[in-house]
C-alpha cells in the first residue's frame, strides 16, 4: 500500500500498447488503485516488488519467472491470448486480453467482484464516486443501456419518446465525465445499478 492507502497494481507486459489499455481500463474499473506498468520483469524487480495487490503479467513473463509468481499465485492475474482452458496455467487466475472490450470489462468485473467479496475487501470509493450523481429516471435508462437495450427499446420499455431518451443517455455521460458505454458499464456495476449477470 502506499502513503494513500490506495492499493497497487502492477502490470508486466513487454506489449506497451496491451499494457496502456488495459490500465485505462482497470483505472475505471478500479478507480481507488494505483497502476504502475512495466515493461520486464527486470523493471518489475527494481521496483519493490512485494508492494503490489496484485499482478497482471503477461503469460511469458510468468513463465520464464515461474517461482516468483506461483509463490504470489493468489496475487498473479496471467494475461492470455486464447480463451481455450487447456492454453491456461494451471493454479494461476487468466484473463484473455485478446476479446473485444465489453468482454474483457465484463470479465474483470468478475474478477473484482469475486477476489474483493463485492469489494467489501477494498477501501472506501472517493467520496465523489459515492454521490449520487443521476436522476432515477437517468438511473434507469443507464441501466438498460449496459444491458444492451437500444434507445428505440428502451423509448418502449420506460414509456418515454425517443428524443427522451437520447437527452437522458447525453446527460448521463456529460455528468459522469464518461465517453463510452464500457465506461458506463463499468460505472452501473460497481454502483450495484446492474446486476453484472445482465451485462
Amino acid at each position: 500500500m502506499n502513503q494513500q492507502g490506495r492499493p497497487k497494481v502492477a502490470i508486466i507486459d513487454p506489449n506497451t500498447l496491451a499494457v496502456l489499455g488495459l490500465k485505462q481500463i482497470l483505472q475505471n474499473v478500479m478507480p481507488i488503485m494505483t497502476i504502475d506498468c512495466f515493461g520486464s520483469m527486470a523493471e518489475l524487480e527494481a521496483n519493490h516488488p512485494e508492494q503490489y495487490a496484485h499482478y497482471f503479467v503477461a503469460m511469458n513473463i510468468v513463465l520464464e519467472n515461474r517461482q516468483f509468481f506461483t509463490e504470489r499465485c493468489r496475487q498473479t492475474i496471467v494475461l492470455t491470448l486464447s480463451l481455450d482452458s487447456s492454453s491456461q496455467l494451471a493454479g494461476f487466475h487468466s484473463i484473455c486480453i485478446n476479446v473485444p472490450e465489453h468482454d474483457l470489462v465484463r470479465s474483470l468485473l468478475v474478477l473484482q467482484q469475486h477476489a474483493h467479496g463485492q469489494g467489501r475487501n477494498l477501501p472506501p470509493m472517493p467520496r465523489i464516486l459515492q454521490q449520487k450523481i443521476l436522476s432515477d429516471r437517468e438511473i434507469e435508462v443507464m441501466s438498460l443501456i449496459v444491458q444492451g437495450f437500444i434507445n428505440k427499446e428502451i423509448a418502449n420499455q420506460l414509456n418515454i419518446s425517443l428524443s427522451t431518451v437520447i437527452t437522458h443517455r447525453k446527460n448521463i455521460m456529460e455528468k459522469l465525465g464518461m465517453k463510452s458505454v464500457s465506461a458506463l458499464t463499468i460505472y452501473a456495476v460497481m454502483h450495484g445499478y446492474v446486476d453484472i449477470n445482465k451485462i
